[in-house]
């Protein structure tokens, strides 16, 4: 349910092999991680803000009209009768949130905003420049020379070069990390981890990617494609791709998250009965619903869905419990709903196949283009020599930030729906509002980006697109139809 440049508000974990290789899952675990609701624009003027109050606690008087036409009843009611007040809709937006959203973006907000966005541009660069320097120095070469002297064996070769790309990648894209992931957060108050805690996660991480893709036999699959089918390989890497994103869909809460926080049953027990009874309301069978001690680690606010099947949950950070109001908790999980009710992880996970299709198909092409030109000064023969690793994943990394437009408006476009789930079934305007107030102010998000930052890094509609929609979006109230919700009133 999280709004900002970055995706599912997760810092990067991985290097960039975790996204070359795990690129369909990437994004098949970013709708729902994810992370917070976003919305589109409702249509009306900005900032309009229903307040019946006044003119509804004006008392009603019986008029002598009223008295001419009914003589018996003026005999018996010699006074005038009074209409009381009716009650105000506390689910109507109370104030003009949209002016508070953009008002609660303070000059240090803009400026970490900013840097955030110039780390957004220059992080998948930056990757793109160590694989470059890796090829033409001649290290990726050098790598490959070190892993067959160690072993005979293709599994041997592939572990011995992937490990040591890993380290060698890890060290030379370690400052800016640092400065992203770390030092930024703290300098604006969001982090609360210490060095040694970010650097364990750092290295856990790369442990992770070398345990799955090179202790499990992937990447030596991968090269025997290349070996047997040095023309189609991407046809099998993209068929490969389809069973390890369900598989790493299903198993990232179980197995991936775990190594970096405590998961937990939520433990306020009224709340849970809130929610339980609000999946009632939703049609939706009774789902774990944990929270996760974000705290060591963040100030941030977040919510997720994520698995599927028995490993399907809902997950709250412990500062979004710590910060929001319970009426602004049920919107959220009530957003996280409609990512379940209305199948995103089933759809991310049909999106990213396709893609990854397109990608690999113009990822082999671009392969073929460099070896043939630089082939020789890289000393790299073929897709099948271990060494051109860094090349296959500077070439995705390359097309994936390409692709980022597309990717994000797909993100955009199913976040929206979750939003317009959420009002529907939880049918309060005022906490959806609040709860996007909150999350733009305490992540510091830009509420009115430029459109060509939103349209390449924002993976929700803007802050300012979702107060506004959550004010106006009413269709219970104006005889309309629900757009996805049917279930019961």
């Amino acid at each position: 349910m999280s709004e900002s440049t970055e995706s599912r508000f997760r810092p990067s974990r991985g290097t960039a092999i975790a996204r070359a290789f795990a690129l369909a899952l990437v994004f098949a675990l970013n709708p729902a991680g994810s992370a917070a609701p976003h919305a589109a624009p409702a249509p009306g003027a900005v900032g309009t803000v229903v307040t019946p109050a006044a003119r509804d606690t004006a008392p009603v008087l019986v008029t002598p009209a009223d008295v001419a036409r009914d003589s018996a009843r003026r005999a018996a009611d010699s006074l005038a009768l009074v209409t009381p007040p009716a009650p105000r809709d506390r689910t109507l937006p109370a104030e003009d949130y949209l002016a508070r959203v953009r008002g609660g973006f303070t000059p240090q907000n803009q400026a970490y905003a900013r840097l955030k966005t110039i780390l957004r541009f220059a992080t998948p660069l930056y990757g793109m420049l160590i694989g470059a320097l890796i090829l033409f120095s001649g290290l990726a070469a050098g790598m490959r020379d070190v892993a067959h002297a160690l072993g005979h064996r293709r599994y041997v070769r592939v572990l011995v070069f992937l490990i040591l790309y890993a380290v060698v990648t890890s060290l030379l894209s370690a400052p800016l990390a640092w400065y992203d992931e770390f030092a930024l957060e703290h300098q604006f108050g969001l982090s609360n981890q210490s060095f040694g805690g970010w650097a364990g996660d750092q290295l856990k991480a790369g442990v992770f990617v070398v345990a799955m893709f090179g202790v499990l036999p992937i990447l030596a699959l991968v090269y025997r494609v290349f070996d047997r089918s040095p023309r189609r390989w991407w046809v099998w890497l993209a068929l490969g791709a389809v069973p390890l994103v369900i598989a790493s869909v299903l198993l990232q809460p179980l197995v991936f998250d775990p190594m970096f926080n405590k998961f937990t049953p939520l433990g306020d027990q009224h709340l849970k009965g809130e929610i339980l009874a609000l999946a009632a309301r939703a049609d939706i069978p009774g789902r774990r619903v944990y929270e996760v001690d974000k705290s060591a680690q963040t100030n941030k606010y977040n919510a997720y869905v994520n698995g599927f099947g028995a490993s399907q949950r809902i997950v709250l950070w412990d500062t979004t419990l710590h910060g929001m109001k319970e009426d602004e908790i049920l919107f959220v999980m009530a957003h996280e709903m409609g990512h379940y009710k209305l199948g995103h992880i089933w759809q991310g996970m049909a999106v990213s196949a396709l893609l990854t299709l397109v990608l690999l198909f113009l990822a082999a092409r671009l392969c073929d283009a460099a070896l043939a030109i630089f082939g020789a000064r890289w000393g790299i023969r073929a897709m099948a020599d271990v060494a051109s690793l860094p090349l296959l994943i500077l070439v995705l990394d390359l097309l994936s930030f390409a692709a980022q437009p597309v990717v994000n408006g797909y993100s955009r476009r199913v976040e929206h729906e979750a939003d317009v789930f959420g009002l529907e079934v939880s049918r309060d305007n005022d906490a959806a509002a609040r709860a996007f107030v909150k999350l733009g102010s305490q992540n510091k998000a830009d509420p009115d980006p430029e459109p060509v930052v939103k349209w390449i890094l924002f993976t929700h509609p803007t802050e300012s697109e979702r107060v506004e929609f959550a004010m106006h979006y009413r269709p219970w109230a104006e005889g309309r139809p629900n757009r996805f919700f049917k279930g019961r009133e």
